[in-house]
This record gives C-alpha cells, structure tokens and sequence, in this order.
C-alpha cells in the first residue's frame, strides 16, 4: 500500500522552489514600533497595530482585572454557557462607534465572515466579490453554497456586467468588499457600491477590519470616512487591529444581528470571546473616542512616508498599508532580509497571497521620526538600479 500522506513532502518541494515557502519568526517582547525579534531589537513595520494600542497599559489593566472576575476562558457558547453582560457592553459600545442599531461579537474577524456570509446566502443565492477581498470573504462565499463570482479589483463597469448579466437568475445577491485592502491599502468604492447594490437590489457587505480605528473622524472606519453613514449595509470588521485586543464583530441593523444570533453558524457553536479580549477590546473603542490625537499621529507618520517615498514603486494607498512593488518573490524575500539585517522589520509578501511580490509597510501611531529616516535611508540604498540587481541574485 502506498502511503496517503506522501504527497505533503512533493508539495513543499514544491511551495519552496517557487519561493513560496513561509515559517513563523518569534517574537519575545511586547508589541510595538520597536520589538524583540529572534533575540534582536528591530523597528517594527509588520504589525496591524496601527494606534498602539495592544501593549497600552490600560488595555493590560482591563484584561487582567476581567480575567480576575470571570477567569479566564468563557468555557462554551453564548448561546450555551458562555455569554458575559461584559460581551453586550462590547456589542454596544461597537454599535455607538459605528452608529447601526446593533452589533454582534464573534470570536475572530474570520469567523464574523465565514458565520455572516453562510448565513444570508445560500445555494440559491449569488455573491459577487472584489478579486482582491481577504480570504475569509473568499471563503465565506465557498462555503455559503452560494454561486460565487468575482469582479476586477474597484472596477464598477465589470461589477455592474456581472450583475446585468447574472442578478437575475439568483434569488439573493450579496456584494462583498474590504473596505481597505490589506495586501495593496487602497479603498473600496463606497458610495458608488451602495448606488450599484440599490439599483440591483443586493445587500452589500463591506470589511472593515484595516479601517476601524484609522478612517473617518471619529475612527469609526470607510463608512463613516465616506459620509455614508446610516446607509443600509453589513459592516464587519475585527478587534485585533487598531482596537488591540482579538475579535470580530458584525454592525447592523437590529434586524440583522437578531438574524445572525439565530442562523451564524460560527458564533452559535464556537466558544465565546475571553473576558480578557473583550475587555480589552472595549478599552480600546473608549481610547480611539477619547483620544483623536493617536489618529493623527498616525495619519501625520502615513503622509510623511508616503512623501518621502514618491520616488519608488509604491502601490497607490489611502491607508496605513504602502507596498513596495518587486518583480519576483525572490527579490522580495531578498530585500526583506537585508531590512532584517539593518534592524527593520518589513515582511515580503508574495503569491499566492498577492499577485505580485511586494515588501508590506504597515505604519503605526508609536513610530517615532528616526525609526521613519532608517526606514528611508535603508530603501533608498537598496532602491538604486545597481543595487536591484544585487538583492535579485
């Protein structure tokens, strides 16, 4: 008998010749815009935490003085054993920050879209996705059953041609976009998205998990960024971003979220958020209210980078997010380690994740202006014809 399990071995093979290949690097202190990396001190440009807030002492506080109360684990499902009025408190909290009736907390974003997507399509339905969404939106589609189409990246003239040519054919049809893209920082479409889901009669979702925290003027993400709020939609998003903590949600009409607490499969059967992250996750929410000058500071460090490098391929972003194009994986992963042995942190990404290869800067509040001039002084070194072909070899 042959062995069933002898084609993993071919398949890393396989995944290392083309480059692909991934591996966990240890972290050994505190997040921040400066970490412990492998037993070496390096300014950090690879974290989601774009206000600083994971390793802020208050949220620490909150999460140690929840786990005091209610220990630490919430031992089974809301719906079972395991629901906390500290859970409702986070819930509308979110909903106040995002102004929609209700909201509901699942356990990761991932699970908010696998859970929320499943439940509103079904075979009979249609869902028409951004190329460029994140894979939980990707795979919430696959597994709702639901005829899955995708549409060029932001492009209104393909989605509106997928629709003419397949709405009609489908009972329900849902939109779905991040908000800010992830691997790229650009937006979505907003405003001409819900112009497009009223006319054909969709629901429209959109992931707001890169935007809550850093968009609109009180952080409450593209929504609220692009004046669109109140407008009937899906919002979902997550906690373990700029919030700081772990988590996602889904806001919404009360309507919605009474639905998903009946039919989302993802929050009904799986073990509710810890004391601890949703405690945390609602000292966060306070701390983007109360103070906006993290925002800014933020927002101040995004336009001074982007500033000073205009002169290199940079893919067009709206966001913390700004990607350095390269032409392969290889050249990726070569610059990415020579940042490493300068004391910058910045991960290549490369397919299949995106479909070029790119170094991924993520921008926080917490970066101080000489971590900003390594950065500069370290690409514009490496970024110069002669040296492009020393990091390709």
């Amino acid at each position: 008998m042959s062995n069933p399990y002898s084609w993993l071995n071919k398949s890393l093979d396989t995944i290392h010749r083309a480059n692909w290949y991934r591996s966990v690097k240890a972290i050994a202190s505190k997040p921040g815009a400066v970490i412990e990396l492998e037993g070496k001190p390096v300014i950090n440009f690879a974290s989601n935490d774009y206000l600083g807030l994971a390793s802020d002492q208050r949220l620490i506080d909150a999460a140690v003085a929840a786990t005091q109360a209610y220990g630490t684990g919430s031992t089974g499902s809301r719906l079972l054993s395991g629901h906390k009025e500290l859970h409702r408190e986070l819930e509308q909290a979110i909903a106040a920050l995002k102004q929609t009736e209700d909201a509901l907390v699942f356990s990761s974003g991932y699970l908010a879209n696998l859970g929320t997507i499943s439940a509103l399509v079904g075979q009979q339905d249609l869902i028409v996705g951004d190329r460029y969404n994140h894979s939980s939106l990707k795979k919430g589609a696959i597994l709702s059953g639901a005829a899955a189409i995708n549409y060029l990246h932001n492009d209104l003239v393909d989605l509106q041609d997928k629709l003419i040519n397949h709405r009609a054919l489908y009972r329900r049809c849902l939109i779905a976009t991040d908000s800010v893209f992830s691997m790229d920082g650009d937006l979505c479409l907003l405003p001409e998205l819900l112009a497009i889901a009223e006319e054909f009669a969709c629901m429209l979702l959109v992931d707001e998990a890169h935007a809550t925290g850093v968009m609109g003027s009180t952080g409450a993400g593209c929504v609220e960024h692009y004046n669109c709020t109140g407008k009937t939609l899906i919002q979902v998003g997550t906690l373990s971003k700029a919030l700081g903590s772990l988590g996602g949600y889904v806001a919404g009409s009360a309507e919605l979220i009474d639905f998903l607490r009946n039919r989302a499969a993802t929050w009904i059967y799986t073990t509710a958020l810890s004391p601890a992250d949703t405690a945390a996750a609602l000292t966060g929410i306070e701390i983007v209210q109360q103070e906006p000058h993290r925002k800014e500071q933020l927002w101040h460090n995004i336009n001074y980078l982007k500033q000073r490098l205009s002169h290199l391929e940079l893919l067009p972003s709206q966001s913390p997010i700004l990607c350095l194009q390269l032409d392969t994986p290889k050249t990726a992963l070569n610059l990415a380690q020579r940042l490493i042995g300068a004391g910058i942190f910045a991960p290549a990404i490369r397919p299949p994740t995106v479909p070029t290869s790119r170094i991924r800067l993520s921008l926080m509040a917490t970066h101080e202006q000489h971590h900003l001039e390594m950065l500069i002084e370290n690409l514009d070194r490496y970024w110069s014809y002669g040296n492009q072909k020393n990091i390709k070899s």
